[in-house]
């Protein structure tokens, strides 16, 4: 091999080097800012009261500033993780799974330990007589947002296991659009019954800002597999572990990281995989959201 061959495959193999890495640097993304939301299951005062002091604990824990935007619906969510204007969101199963199949590497990161086993409530009034699920026929019923996990997803799943069909057994349902508000419509009578998330039920009675003289429970799903924290796929490797120990190393013992942690009430946050989600996907598909 002569000289000049040498000097040519050297060069064009600088070259071949650059341009992958060139190609590792754009799918392993630093971002300047790191813009976070949530899906809307709550009021939007509520939502920022929640996932602002997170943004604030994570500015502080991974060094690039964090912004907490609230977002006008589940669907916009994941759009704009898709479209990169937002890097990290706080997801329900089924959002996660579409945000998934929308991206096609969506990352979960983290979940509370309640997630791994969570379940929705269904509510009504003690006048309507409804104690049991076939007992719902030829009532008014109230999901929460169309894409919400514990809202709709797993309650719908859970109808059609045991012999209801929204579509063909309700009077009416409709979307109330958030967990709270599915309480509120249920407890004023313009629904006769609802599902919601059993995390914002407690939070509402805790609060008492729901009558359980009004309000009851009649019935509890089995357990599901829901929220997650999620971060588009190129975000770079590290600064994903950097934000999954950010979570994970919160210490319920520890006063300030019980207060943050009493914000999405729990006392632990578990890494989790993609394929754990598999449950909600083939949920999504058996009540015909998903295709």
């Amino acid at each position: 091999m002569t000289r000049r061959v040498i000097i040519g495959l050297v060069l064009v193999l600088g070259v071949a080097a650059t341009i992958v890495g060139l190609q590792r640097v754009a799918l392993s993304d630093i971002p300047k800012e790191l813009r976070v939301s949530a899906i809307p299951d709550e009021n939007p005062n509520e939502l920022m009261r929640i996932y602002a002091p997170f943004a604030d604990y994570l500015t502080k824990v991974l060094g690039i500033p964090v912004k907490y935007f609230n977002v006008v619906d589940y669907a916009a969510t994941v759009e704009a993780l898709a479209a990169k204007k937002l890097d990290m969101v706080w997801y329900g199963g089924f959002t996660f799974v579409q945000a998934r199949k929308r991206t096609g590497n969506a990352i979960p990161v983290v979940s509370r330990e309640e997630d791994l086993h969570f379940h929705s409530k269904f509510i009504t009034r003690p006048e309507t007589s409804i104690k049991t699920l076939a007992d719902l026929k030829g009532k008014t019923f109230s999901f929460g947002s169309v894409s919400s996990t514990s809202g709709h997803l797993m309650p719908r799943y859970f109808l059609l296991k045991n012999g209801i069909d929204p579509d063909r057994d309700f009077a009416k349902f409709s979307f109330s659009g958030a967990h709270d508000a599915t309480a509120l419509w249920v407890e004023s009578g313009k629904v006769d019954a609802g599902a919601l998330n059993e995390a914002v039920w407690d939070k509402l009675v805790q609060t008492k800002k729901v009558d359980t003289g009004k309000v009851k429970v009649f019935w509890t799903t089995p357990p599901y597999i829901d929220y997650v924290w999620t971060v588009r796929g190129d975000l770079d490797s590290a600064l994903v572990e950097k934000i999954a120990a950010a979570f994970t190393k919160l210490n319920y013992s520890n006063p300030s990281d019980r207060a943050l942690m009493d914000l999405q009430r729990t006392k632990k946050y578990v890494r989790v995989k993609a394929e754990q989600f598999k449950p909600a996907e083939e949920a999504a598909i058996a009540a015909g959201l998903l295709k």
